[in-house]
């Protein structure tokens, strides 16, 4: 089995930052894919930036304001996002997928984007 611990969620005023952290550990065979999707309440969960041998896809909201990077030897994604807005807030979901496409999620973390 594949576990994904996410953190760095939390409270932050219109215009901060904030820097998630993915650690994956357990059985990983080969991964293809890290990144990260982020559901709002009652809106679908969407893809924030997703990073692997593909190379990096930003979904059309964090263009130019996150960006993401990864850490092969210690199995980790990072998500920095900048000039954060009201509806940034969200919970956000680790990703991983592996070459033999097998998808796991993290238990998700809460930014929350408020004055």
């Amino acid at each position: 089995q594949v576990q994904l611990v996410e953190s760095g969620g939390g409270l932050v005023q219109p215009g901060g930052s904030l820097r998630l952290s993915c650690a994956a550990s357990g059985s990983i065979a080969s991964i293809n894919a890290m990144g990260w999707y982020r559901q709002a309440p009652g809106k679908q969960r969407e893809l924030v930036a997703i990073i692997g041998s593909g190379g990096i896809r930003y979904g059309a909201s964090a263009l130019g304001r996150f960006t993401i990077s990864r850490d092969s030897a210690k199995n980790t994604v990072y998500l920095q996002m900048n000039s954060l807005k009201p509806e940034d807030t969200a919970v956000y979901y680790c990703n991983l997928e592996t070459r033999s496409k097998s998808t796991y999620w993290g238990q998700g973390t809460q930014v929350t984007v408020s004055s």
